[in-house]
């Protein structure tokens, strides 16, 4: 008794440390997932992918778009947070704070440090992913970042544009073809409609 209360204690231990590093956006829980809302989302699919999260293992991404308010960002979060108990690590960050990161990393001579830091992370959540037109620069970066993390680790892009649109918003057609050509083959795809969820809110999850 005394080895299995050591072994919980380390474990929820490593598991909180994760968390912490993760820096999550929301106290998201698949268990937690509304499916009774209106949104078009596929209960097969998501209950599939937090089983284990074999989607990690097998370093498959997955794309979460749709309209504003829906719960693109909540459901990323659960899939990451669910990743975390599975004992994978995390790391959540808005498209915007991402390239603002690697902007300054790039003038300060750390760019290739974050890199290797972000290759590192098994579930890269990136949030707001394609809202506006990427820069040269971001464009680059974030091919280097697609490039380091190809067939080893797993990347969670949210967005309302739908993926068909990326390749626009990315830019340089070359660019483009070689981020989407890194990412797209290996994902998992969840398309969600509907009004904002925020307008009324579910009084209790379901589970």
């Amino acid at each position: 008794m005394l080895v299995d209360r050591q072994f919980t204690w380390r474990e929820n231990e490593a598991f909180q440390a994760r968390l912490r590093r993760a820096k999550l956006r929301a106290n998201a829980c698949v268990e937690d997932i509304d499916y009774r809302a209106a949104r078009g989302l596929d209960k097969t699919l998501v209950r599939a992918l937090a089983t284990d999260s074999v989607w990690v293992d097998r370093h498959e991404n997955v794309f979460v778009c749709g309209p504003t308010g829906v719960g693109k960002s909540y459901l990323a979060c659960a899939l990451a947070h669910k990743a975390c108990r599975d004992g994978y690590s995390a790391f959540y960050t808005r498209a915007a704070a991402l390239f603002r990161d690697l902007a300054l990393a790039r003038a300060d001579g750390s760019l290739r440090n974050l890199l290797l830091r972000l290759s590192k992370v098994d579930v890269l959540v990136v949030d707001d992913w394609a809202m506006m037109p990427l820069s040269e620069s971001e464009a680059r970066d974030f091919w280097e970042i697609c490039e380091d993390r190809c067939q080893t680790r797993s990347l969670v892009l949210t967005s309302q544009m739908p993926v068909a649109k990326w390749h626009s918003q990315i830019g340089d057609s070359t660019v483009a073809e070689g981020i989407l050509d890194r990412i797209i083959h290996r994902a998992h795809r969840i398309e969600l409609r509907g009004e904002s969820m925020r307008k009324n809110p579910p009084k209790e999850p379901e589970r």
